[in-house]
């Protein structure tokens, strides 16, 4: 297999994926309805079932909540209009609290009932299921994960840059703003497993190519205090942090740092940033000099796509605040939902007719700052990145500070899944 995997996602494989290749008996094969638009597993003659693989109680608990929300947006919104090829689409959700065993589990019991995923956070677990999903399930799953471990499948495709890339467009915006300079060194705190290491690789080749130094500070998504890898990122002399790991983790190393006087830039990867976090004690260091980047404009961007997905949202949500996670989930609902459209005009509603329906959308825009090519699933959709900072009085507490771009470094980088 050419993933790595984290030994408990590997324990949970082992536990839950036995005896579950039978499919639904309910589905059957492949049928036909009355237009001729052949069908199969979550499609009935009156609706579309996909599914949800979220994290709502675990690490990622504001982002999922947020992507799980957006995309039941979406669903009422979609079936408000008349649904897709005369169907209405039903989202089935499942909450595996980022726990291997509950999200390896949670996909077994959904597969057979559902036609594809909108989501499935958590890149280990995407990546313990990936060889099943190409060799035997082939239901589209769209991750809300961007490892780079993860391309290279038909099924399961990255909507936007993977952390290497995004990576690599951070120490660029650094470099960019004379923030380091070639001979400076570089902290990484990175998560353990394919997130993290993958936006270390992305760090490295930025680094070689600037003549920078990296100082590698390796995390587990439980460690919540960041005070011994500040510690030593401070004496080893850094002149910025990078930063691929959670919001809670962002919180306690900016706030650590900025207690300790060790005043120098960090940037973040996208999934580590919550605006929940300006509330914080880390509130004024966050503010100060932290940086997210991001294959999307921000729910509070004063675009068109942004600004009517956060007034909806709102509505549909009014005791909920407005986070990126908004925007990622209502971005890949659109996309599956653009899919499943080219689909039913090739009259072919199929996990099969679905994928290739994907394949066909070379330059798509869903208003949100960035057009996306799905026709190589080889690569991301996109290498380009937003580059943004918190900011309290933003909806969604973020502002562009440099609007979608690539960098040079990232343009050249091989990409190995």
């Amino acid at each position: 297999m050419k993933l790595r995997v984290i030994p408990a996602v590997c324990a949970a494989l082992t536990l839950t994926l036995v005896g579950c290749s039978g499919k639904a008996a309910d589905n059957g094969g492949d049928k036909q309805d009355k237009s001729g638009v052949k069908t199969g597993e979550g499609v009935t003659a009156s609706t579309i079932t996909l599914g949800s693989l979220t994290d709502m109680t675990g690490v990622y608990a504001s982002l999922g909540k947020s992507v799980t929300q957006a995309q039941q947006l979406w669903v009422k919104e979609t079936n408000a209009a008349g649904g897709i090829c005369d169907r209405k689409i039903a989202l089935t959700v499942r909450d595996h609290g980022y726990d291997p065993q509950k999200a390896i589990a949670a996909y077994t019991e959904l597969e057979p009932e559902v036609l594809g995923f909108t989501q499935f956070i958590g890149s280990p677990f995407v990546a313990a299921v990936e060889q099943r999903i190409d060799t035997q399930d082939k239901g589209l799953v769209l991750p809300q994960a961007w490892s780079a471990n993860l391309l290279g499948s038909k099924y399961v495709r990255v909507i936007g840059a993977t952390y290497d890339v995004e990576t690599i467009n951070l120490i660029d915006y650094l470099l960019a703003e004379k923030r380091i300079a070639k001979g400076d060194k570089v902290g990484h705190v990175y998560f353990e497993g394919d997130y993290g290491e993958n936006a270390l690789a992305g760090s490295k080749h930025a680094a070689k190519a600037a003549g920078l130094t990296v100082v590698e500070q390796k995390i587990k998504p439980t460690d919540n205090d960041m005070t011994a890898q500040v510690s030593a990122l401070k004496q080893a002399g850094v002149k910025a942090i990078v930063l691929s790991a959670g919001p809670r983790q962002a919180a306690s190393l900016v706030g650590v740092a900025a207690a300790t006087g060790f005043n120098v830039p960090v940037v973040g990867n996208n999934s580590a940033y919550a605006p929940q976090l300006l509330k914080t004690p880390a509130g004024p260091a966050l503010l100060k000099d932290y940086y997210i980047a991001s294959s999307t404009l921000p729910i509070g961007d004063p675009g068109a796509g942004p600004a009517k997905l956060a007034k909806d949202y709102a509505a549909q949500y009014p005791k909920d605040g407005l986070d990126n996670g908004v925007v990622a989930g209502y971005s890949a609902a659109s996309v599956f939902g653009e899919a499943l459209k080219k689909a039913c005009e090739a009259k072919d509603l199929t996990r099969e007719g679905v994928d290739r329906a994907l394949l066909t959308l070379t330059a798509y825009d869903n208003g949100f700052g960035i057009t996306h090519d799905f026709s190589d699933p080889a690569a991301p959709s996109t290498r380009e990145s937003v580059i943004m900072k918190p900011d309290a009085k933003a909806p969604g507490g973020l502002k562009v500070v440099r609007p979608a771009s690539v960098a040079p470094a990232a343009e050249g980088f091989a990409l190995k899944p």
